[in-house]
This record gives C-alpha cells, sequence and structure tokens, in this order.
C-alpha cells in the first residue's frame, strides 16, 4: 500500500520569498513592460484632464453617464491613474530585482580565470590534433595575449576565454532601463511644462496666470517656478517662395531674470531654446492676432486689442472668435483670417503663402449669450452659437470697418504671435545618459561573441573551442589559431 507523501505547507516567510522570485524573473518584467505599454494606449485615445481639459468638459456634456465611468476608471487622466502607477512601480521593481543581483554575479564571473582544460577535448567542438613540436605553449600564449584573451595556465595546457562584454552589454541595457525609469520618474514628480502664446510687443512674467496651459509634477509648486520675465520683441519668419514652407524663425526677446530691473537680448530658435538651470524655453509655433475695436450701438468702445488667431495649415489660414461680453447686448464674431488672400471655388477664402502679403478678415457676426457665466470652461477660439442670432457677414481689409445694426467692428491690423514653452524637465540628462547607455550595452551584446579555446601539449597538440549560443565565428578563429601553431601563417 503507498504512502502518501505529506508536501509541507508554504510559510508566510516561503511565501514571501516566492513572490518576491517570481516578481524579479525575467518573464515578469516583460510582461510588466508589455503591460505598461498596452496601457498607455487609453491615454492617446482619451482625451487627458490635463492636456484638454475643455475636451473632456465636452465628453462630460455629451455623454455625462459614460464620462462619469470612466472618470472612475481615471481614463480621463491615465498617468496619474492609481493602476498606472502599480504596473510602472511593479516594472521599475522587477527590473532592480532581476538585474541588480545578476550585475553582481557578472561582476565576481568577470573577474575570475577560466574554467580548466577538460579532460576529453576530442568532444568539444572544432578539434584539432597533431604531432607536437614544442614550442606550441609559447605561441599559444604569445597569440592569446594579443588577442587579449583571459588565460589560466596549468599543467601543460592553457584556458583561454573573450567576450565577456557581450554579458556586460545585456546587464548594461538593462541597468540603463532603469536610469530611463529614474529620469522619467523624476520629471513626472519634479518638472512643469507650460505653454503660452504672445503677441509681439507684449510681456510675459512667469506666473501661473500668465500660462494658456500648465501641469505640475506631483511634487512642484508654483513657488518653484523660475523668476523671469520676457518681452517679445520681433519676429522673423521666412519660408520658401516656391514651396511656402518655413526655413527659418527667429525670434528676438528682451529678458530679465530674478532681479526684474536688469534686462538682456537675446535669441530664440526653434531647436536652439533659451536656457535657465533647468528650465528651457522653446519656440514652437507662430500665426496671427488682428487688431479690432468694437463698438456699441452708441459708439462706445467694447473690446480693443489683438485676438489670437489658431492656423489651420501651412499658409496660415487661420480662425478664431472675438468675444465681446461687455457689448449690450452680448455679440461674437467668428472669424478667418488668410495673411495672403485668394479665393477657391471649393473652399472660398484662402491664404496662398504664409507671410501677411494681403491680409483679410473674414465674420460672422453672432448676437445673444455667449455662455461665459455658465461656469463651464470653453475655448477661447469658438463660439457655441446654437442659441445665437446671426446679424452679418463681411470680409474686411486693414482699415477697413464692418457695421451692423448693434455697433460696428474695425479691422485695425494684426499682429504676429509666437507659441512659447517653459519646460522643467530635471530628469531628462538622466534619461538621455540611460538611452545612450541603453544603446551601447544593445550593441556590445549583439555583436560581442563569447567564446573559449583549449591547447594542451604532450606527445601531440590538442585544441579544441567552443562559442556560447552558438555565435557565428569562432570556425574562422580556429583556422587562424591552429595555422598559426603548425607555422603555416
Amino acid at each position: 500500500m503507498s504512502k502518501e507523501i505529506e508536501v509541507p505547507e508554504l510559510g508566510s516567510v516561503g511565501l514571501l520569498r516566492y513572490g518576491w522570485r517570481q516578481l524579479t524573473s525575467m518573464r515578469t518584467a516583460l510582461i510588466l513592460l508589455l503591460l505598461l505599454g498596452v496601457a498607455s494606449i487609453p491615454g492617446s485615445l482619451v482625451p487627458q484632464r490635463t492636456q484638454n481639459p475643455i475636451q473632456v468638459g465636452e465628453y462630460f456634456k455629451n455623454s455625462p453617464e459614460l464620462s462619469k465611468w470612466m472618470d472612475r476608471l481615471s481614463l480621463f487622466d491615465v498617468y496619474g491613474s492609481p493602476w498606472f502607477s502599480a504596473i510602472y512601480i511593479l516594472l521599475f521593481i522587477s527590473l532592480i530585482g532581476c538585474v541588480l543581483p545578476r550585475t553582481f554575479e557578472h561582476f565576481h564571473a568577470a573577474r575570475a580565470l577560466p574554467p580548466v582544460t577538460p579532460k576529453n577535448l576530442d568532444r568539444m567542438e572544432h578539434f584539432s590534433s597533431w604531432s607536437s613540436q614544442g614550442d606550441e605553449l609559447d605561441k599559444a600564449r604569445a597569440w592569446f595575449k594579443s588577442k587579449r584573451f583571459r588565460v589560466l595556465e596549468k599543467d601543460g595546457s592553457i584556458s583561454a576565454e573573450k567576450g565577456f562584454m557581450r554579458e556586460t552589454g545585456n546587464l548594461f541595457f538593462h541597468l540603463a532601463l532603469i536610469l530611463v525609469l529614474l529620469g522619467i520618474s523624476f520629471s513626472s514628480l519634479f518638472g512643469m511644462r507650460g505653454m503660452a502664446i504672445v503677441n509681439v510687443g507684449e510681456r510675459f512674467v512667469n506666473t501661473t496666470t500668465s500660462y494658456d496651459s500648465l501641469s505640475f509634477g506631483k511634487l512642484f509648486n508654483e513657488n518653484n517656478l523660475p523668476d523671469f520675465a520676457l518681452t517679445v520683441d520681433k519676429f522673423t519668419a521666412k519660408y520658401n517662395v516656391v514651396t511656402s514652407a518655413p526655413e527659418d524663425y527667429t525670434l528676438d526677446i528682451t529678458f530679465a531674470k530674478q532681479d526684474l530691473n536688469k534686462t538682456e537680448k537675446r535669441t530664440i530658435k526653434v531647436n536652439s531654446p533659451l536656457k535657465l538651470g533647468n528650465t528651457s524655453i522653446y519656440l514652437q509655433a507662430n500665426g496671427y492676432s488682428p487688431v479690432v475695436t468694437v463698438r456699441d450701438s452708441k459708439g462706445n468702445v467694447a473690446m480693443q486689442g489683438p485676438v489670437p488667431f489658431l492656423p489651420q495649415d501651412g499658409n496660415l489660414r487661420s480662425i478664431g472668435a472675438i468675444k465681446v461680453p461687455d457689448a449690450d447686448p452680448q455679440i461674437g464674431f467668428v472669424g478667418s483670417f488668410v495673411p495672403t488672400y485668394s479665393r477657391s471655388g471649393a473652399d472660398g477664402a484662402v491664404s496662398v503663402f504664409p507671410e501677411a502679403l494681403d491680409p483679410r478678415l473674414l465674420l460672422a457676426a453672432w448676437l445673444g449669450d455667449l455662455g461665459l457665466d455658465s461656469g463651464v470652461p470653453q475655448s477661447v477660439y469658438r463660439i457655441d452659437t446654437s442659441k445665437m442670432n446671426q446679424v452679418g457677414l463681411k470680409s474686411l481689409k486693414p482699415g477697413e470697418t464692418f457695421t451692423y445694426p448693434q455697433g460696428s467692428l474695425t479691422f485695425e491690423g494684426y499682429l504676429q504671435w509666437v507659441n512659447i514653452e517653459i519646460v522643467n524637465d530635471p530628469g531628462k540628462n538622466y534619461a538621455l545618459l540611460g538611452s545612450i547607455v541603453a544603446i551601447l550595452g544593445l550593441l556590445a551584446s549583439l555583436f560581442t561573441r563569447r567564446r573559449r579555446i583549449w591547447i594542451r601539449v604532450g606527445k601531440s597538440v590538442e585544441v579544441a573551442g567552443l562559442a556560447k549560443n552558438a555565435a557565428p565565428g569562432l570556425e574562422n578563429e580556429m583556422a587562424e589559431f591552429v595555422a598559426m601553431l603548425k607555422g603555416e601563417k
């Protein structure tokens, strides 16, 4: 009668040890890396609250029930959600627990001498044997030294090994991934990113209220913003006259930092940002701001100044909205600005060149409540005209006036605007260094061949070799080694 085998229960310590081994296995790290990529997909498909709050608001307006469930699942803030952070942290722990022990083991193995020469070399690959001439060990010793093999000489034999850079490169690749994750984490915790549209001639002061969009890291607050101000003096854009493609953008500014009374002239280009410690100021885009004066029915000025319009194509045909809440009744203008005016049968008014050679402002006037007091955020570049009445259409050249029953709008001219992006990214240097090390480690891992060569000399010479992972090239190297020993080369 067979006796049942009792399997001992796994205690709490054993269970923790088992869980740690599973978490720090390479298979788990690869699964978590795949999960991280899959978890990032909703962030590119669903608008994020930190980047596009207006579109998120439209989701809630159009599908309130579905949006509530999406919000509960953190789909509007994917990268700050608990489930995304959990995958990220587990991947981080898994990589560290997987790579660091291998690194220490490899460090000790790299300092160790090669294993002794096997007893039966005739069972190894690339075996060959011939009668001894007496000087083969001296020749082999010099050859191994010239090829930078590590050698162990014992009992009339030499064991040589080379190619540890393969494993070293593999480990450096994974260590570099940890460094990249550290850099990304550091930036997400202590970094910031903001954008602002500034007209030529206007001043930008680095405070939270000056930004059009602004996002902080988890451990960054507005008190960490560097003290500076800049005035946009001039923006110069050069375009190809045939293709209308931009050839150069140059932004000239007056810059003042800390002590705002001390100013200096600086220049920013697309690939040459202005540096201020860890903060960089980039030139991102440009466009036009029509300058208008809106008067009410009594002739009083209800609104005056430049209004930024957003470009829609390479020739800077731009759209925008002019909202006049102080007029009685409220009025808004849905507009289109074309720098170099032309007509197209299918598209109507178009721009044929990005420079303002023949500017036109095309407007549709809408009367009614603009909805600015509803508390619901709305785009400054669009007007919800569903509950408004259209009172007129007009195409204006600079200096012309659009008159309608409730008042008038004069197109005074235009200003150029630039979109500046201000980024504090303290982890980018770590991420860059990690990326470079990862590439170098991957190259070393792919192109380095790990191999061993043995030679034993007695009455006869025995030579054999072994390539780890069946790496190619050992056959030619063995042929060269044998030819050298025989004096054929």
